[in-house]
């Protein structure tokens, strides 16, 4: 059922049109393969740096704006590989090394890692990264069992991402995803995050981007507006029954 679970979950994937997409699909792949983050970065891809990621926005305008990659052990290391690093190979001795992973755990950031650099032509480069907390035995574990898919997830992604970026795909469609239109639903009905996080029998922060996904398709500057723009536009209606699971 795993096995079959992950291989809708990447057929699912080639019918994303953008990067907001991408974006959800990635709260998707974390939750499906049970560990604390998933990321897919593009360092040099056709001049543009984009990424689709399960961490904490917040944590992500602190590493910009401290400029982490400069000193960041897993970015240094994977500029100079072309095969995947377990983070605990890396040297954060340094201070600011270590003040990166202070603060990155700050954020929920797991204490393994594994980061797979993806190389092309012409220098383009990305890295694919899944993130979790465990003892050392628990991910090599981890590692032994689910290599292989994290070395295809990764090339699947990048393959994408350079097809959304180079516009290889269909425009990107403006209708809510079947999940969107449950969760605004729900949040219409006055149901709290939680709520419908728990309903769904998905995280809060995978609700986050399906909410986000939404408002991005909505054009909509804030959950209440989306909701509003939802049911205006009849997208949702107000005496829509609630989905059972």
């Amino acid at each position: 059922m795993a096995r079959e679970s992950l291989e809708a979950l990447l057929e699912r994937l080639q019918t994303t049109k953008s990067i907001e997409e991408l974006q959800v699909w990635a709260h998707e792949l974390r939750d499906h393969l049970g560990v604390s983050h998933v990321l897919y970065h593009t360092v040099k891809l056709n001049g543009e740096n984009v990424g689709a990621f399960t961490y904490d926005i917040e944590w992500v305008r602190i590493y910009i704006e401290n400029d982490y990659k400069s000193i960041d052990p897993v970015v240094l290391g994977a500029v100079r590989r072309f095969h995947p690093i377990d983070w605990k190979t890396l040297d954060w001795s340094p201070p600011a090394a270590r003040k990166l992973l202070r603060d990155a755990m700050t954020f929920g950031i797991g204490n393994q890692g594994w980061s797979i650099p993806l190389w092309g032509p012409a220098g383009e480069f990305a890295m694919f990264t899944v993130n979790h907390r465990a003892s050392d035995d628990e991910w090599q574990a981890i590692i032994r069992e689910r290599a292989k898919d994290f070395l295809l997830i990764a090339h699947l992604v990048h393959q994408q991402a350079k097809r959304i970026i180079n516009r290889e795909v269909a425009e990107p469609t403006r209708e809510l995803s079947p999940r969107e239109r449950e969760a605004l639903t729900m949040l219409s009905a006055g149901m709290n995050r939680a709520e419908v996080a728990d309903r769904l029998h998905i995280s809060e922060n995978t609700l986050r981007a399906y909410i986000d996904s939404a408002r991005h398709k909505l054009g909509a500057m804030n959950v209440t507006h989306a909701v509003a723009l939802a049911l205006s536009h009849g997208i949702i209606g107000p005496n829509e029954a609630l989905p059972k699971y």
